[in-house]
């Protein structure tokens, strides 16, 4: 990797405002871990399957854009005839390149620690920023919140327009609390509250785990006014304790009016077939392999299902009458990972109101470029119920995907924020080095 020294400046696209002031980490967000570093991967972030349509695709460059949006697509339709909204799941720099894609009816944005690990270390675009923060004495996991915050910021002043027209029903970026935080539940309260603090716009969403020690932390973040996205959801039990949480801290709230506390339960499709499709394999009778890129979809359908179950009756009645908003679900993980499917598997069946469906460069370019919109995410539930019970005969047992996809999605989120640590601890050693 280049020291910082030979680094070009970014442009004046890079940025929408000034750096945000420094604010003090909680200790919660402080220390570094003694684990041997990892390996520094610089990843490109452009789609190696572009779509035969005008690309949409955010290159993480240092241009003004783009070029020329596609002024009306299949998104359009998504949001205004099923009630779904299509959200961009992925963030860099210079975030005007995000222009060409709400034009293009993309409604949000979603981010983690992978994406900012590929962003940051794939770009010169943070390089003048991150130089003033280690200059100026900041220690290298404060510098990494200050770039953050500010990609953060910047991308919620471009939706703004959208969470105003909606009165806070969309336009959401979403930002995610430190992966090191995963079990320990004060410790996420703390680091969401102060995130919340750091980024002041009301468009924010704090994204906290699903594990179960921060289901205590989503109740009482909730509770303090403060919206979420839930993430890493993989099993319909872990769900229904998340709806639990959002409840429960709405109730404990005492505020009057709560059509400002919003929340998205962000349930992960793809990588359910990743795993299960690998047990059916083993299992090997006919049955078993006829049922692979069945599960991921099926259980979607139930999560769905459960949604309506929930949002309703007299407990959720009086929370609407203070002005409550449905916790909407959220699909992530829905890019494809095995080429003999269609591209479109993780988006097309599981379109229905008041959903979110947040999809990175190849889902999304796949949609615009050849999907259809209708209503499917309840169209055959029965059909689903059928998947799931019969992967249960076969012996799968959905507790254990659940939390086997869990740990591997903490591990990964964990160890993508410890090696962009480490890439910036060697930025900032070059730094220092040319300096003496």
């Amino acid at each position: 990797m280049a020291t910082i020294s030979k680094l070009s400046n970014p442009s004046p696209a890079a940025s929408l405002s000034a750096p945000s002031r420094s604010s003090s980490l909680p200790k919660v967000f402080l220390g570094f871990s003694t684990k041997t570093s990892l390996s520094k991967v610089r990843l490109s972030l452009t789609n190696t399957q572009p779509s035969p349509r005008t690309s949409l695709v955010v290159r993480c460059s240092q241009s003004s854009g783009n070029g020329s949006p596609i002024k009306r697509t299949t998104l359009h339709d998504l949001y205004e005839r099923e009630g779904q909204s299509p959200w961009y799941d992925n963030l860099c720099r210079p975030v005007t390149d995000l222009i060409p894609l709400i034009e293009s009816g993309v409604r949000g944005v979603t981010s983690n620690p992978a994406i900012f690990q590929k962003a940051i270390s794939s770009s010169n675009a943070y390089n003048d920023q991150f130089r003033e923060l280690v200059q100026s004495g900041k220690d290298i996991e404060t510098a990494y919140w200050e770039l953050v915050v500010k990609d953060i910021q910047d991308a919620c002043k471009l939706f703004e327009s959208i969470y105003d027209q909606t009165d806070g029903g969309d336009g959401y970026v979403s930002v995610e609390v430190s992966p090191r935080l995963a079990d320990d539940t004060q410790g996420t309260v703390e680091a969401a509250k102060w995130l919340h603090k750091v980024v002041d716009r009301p468009n924010v969403y704090i994204k906290i785990p699903a594990t179960a020690p921060c289901i205590p932390s989503i109740k009482e973040v909730i509770s303090l006014g403060i919206s979420v996205n839930v993430t890493l959801i993989f099993s319909l039990t872990r769900y229904e304790a998340v709806i639990d949480a959002y409840l429960d801290g709405l109730e404990a709230s005492g505020l009057s009016d709560l059509s400002r506390v919003t929340s998205v339960a962000s349930f992960f499709v793809s990588r359910v077939d990743t795993l299960i499709d690998k047990m059916l394999e083993k299992i090997g009778t006919p049955e078993a392999l006829d049922i692979r890129g069945k599960a991921a979809v099926a259980q979607a359908a139930l999560a769905y299902k459960l949604y309506q179950k929930k949002f309703s009756g007299p407990r959720w009645e009086a929370l609407v009458k203070k002005g409550a908003k449905k916790q909407r679900l959220l699909w992530a993980s829905t890019s494809v990972k095995n080429p003999a499917y269609p591209d479109t598997l993780y988006v097309a069946p599981l379109i229905g109101p008041d959903t979110v469906s947040t999809m990175p460069d190849q889902a999304l370019q796949a949609f615009i470029d050849h999907g259809s919109v209708a209503r499917t995410i309840d169209s055959n539930v029965s059909e689903a119920e059928g998947i799931y019970n019969a992967l249960e005969k076969l012996g799968i047992d959905w507790g254990y995907v659940g939390n086997q996809l869990e740990v591997e999605g903490v591990d990964s989120f964990k160890k993508s924020f410890d090696s962009l640590l480490d890439t910036l601890q060697e930025k900032a050693n070059s730094l220092k080095l040319v300096s003496l």
